[in-house]
């Protein structure tokens, strides 16, 4: 396995109240390298009482975070920014290890990460409140926006460090404290992150990480979604699961923030310049492998320059055959526009 530069920064434990937690009662469960099924870490497997554990933790906490006042949760978070840059390397190399991502994107993913730290620890001082024209004479409508309470993350596969820093940046950046809990194939990611949270001045139960195999996150997501102490929950994955966690959180009336499913058409008019719209179309298709959830998954063209579009896909494709060639070859009947195979392969 490739070494890091800080090799303190793979961790196989979680993340609770300051605390990493090695092993639980539950056991731990193996993890993997998808390109040649090297094991990476062995990580716990929390439980409903687990995760009550991180929730209590985080709500404990809150109390006293929430009156940090903005400048201090700004500087923290800046140096929190400050070390996910200084570690870049380290991080695209998890990214790439767990995840299996192109070391070059996942140092775009990285970069993409830190600037959601970036960006709200400067929104955590401009977390301004109103004052609003009263209907009633002698009397004055004043706004204060106030942190929620305990959130709870749940966040996929797909980007493992971007989506931690954006549900993660503007909650402690509000003043709110969070429970993340991340996909099981990426744990090693946020892990790193948390590190790096601790080194910056978060204090204990502000961020906490907890981990578990496939078959836990339906026990882990009932804790978050259940608890009455966590008052958000935030949510990046399939259409299925967030219907699901919605319902779930209905009980107790959180907040909550969904980001599900998408269903991205990629539209080319006819007016279009065909070599750039091509070149979009590659990107939003085969980018991060197409795990992208605004990954196209069909293009709609204007009629007037369909066959010139389809014919210059299959060129760029990276599947090497013009439709031309792939005609010649018997490969298409004769009949088939090359549009049928573009949409398939793309």
């Amino acid at each position: 396995m490739r070494r890091l530069n800080d090799q303190s920064l793979l961790r196989h434990a979680a993340y609770v109240d300051g605390h990493w937690v090695e092993s639980i009662a539950h056991g731990r469960y193996p993890l993997h390298n998808p390109a040649n099924g090297e094991m990476l870490a062995e990580l716990p497997r929390f439980t409903a009482a687990d995760t009550r554990t991180a929730i209590e933790a985080a709500h404990r906490s809150f109390d006293e975070w929430k009156k940090t006042n903005a400048k201090q949760r700004s500087e923290i978070l800046r140096r929190w920014y400050e070390l996910i840059v200084a570690n870049r390397e380290d991080l695209a190399t998890l990214i790439t290890l767990e995840e299996g991502k192109p070391l070059s994107e996942a140092r775009g993913e990285i970069d993409y990460a830190s600037s959601f730290v970036q960006w709200f620890s400067e929104e955590a001082k401009r977390v301004y409140g109103d004052v609003i024209p009263s209907p009633r004479d002698g009397a004055r409508i004043v706004v204060l926006k106030e942190p929620v309470g305990v959130c709870a993350a749940i966040t996929p596969w797909n980007f493992p460090a971007a989506m931690v820093t954006r549900k993660a940046a503007p909650a402690l950046a509000a003043g709110c404290t969070m429970v993340l809990k991340p996909a099981e194939q990426t744990p090693l990611t946020a892990l790193a992150l948390a590190m790096l949270a601790e080194r910056a001045g978060v204090p204990p139960g502000v961020f906490n990480v907890v981990t578990g195999a496939h078959e836990d996150a339906a026990i882990i997501g009932a804790e978050l979604t259940a608890n009455e102490l966590v008052r958000k929950v935030t949510f990046t994955g399939s259409t299925a699961v967030g219907r699901l966690l919605l319902a779930q959180s209905a009980a107790t009336i959180k907040k909550v923030s969904m980001e599900l499913g998408g269903n991205a058409p990629f539209i080319v008019f006819d007016d279009a310049d065909l070599d750039a719209a091509v070149e979009g179309l590659m990107v939003a298709k085969f980018r991060n492998t197409g795990q992208s959830c605004i990954g196209a998954n069909r293009a709609l063209v204007h009629d007037s320059v369909y066959e010139a579009f389809a014919e210059r896909s299959c060129l760029d494709s990276p599947h090497t055959y013009s439709a031309k060639a792939r005609r010649a070859s018997g490969a298409w009947p004769a009949s088939l526009k090359p549009a049928c195979w573009v949409s398939t392969a793309a």
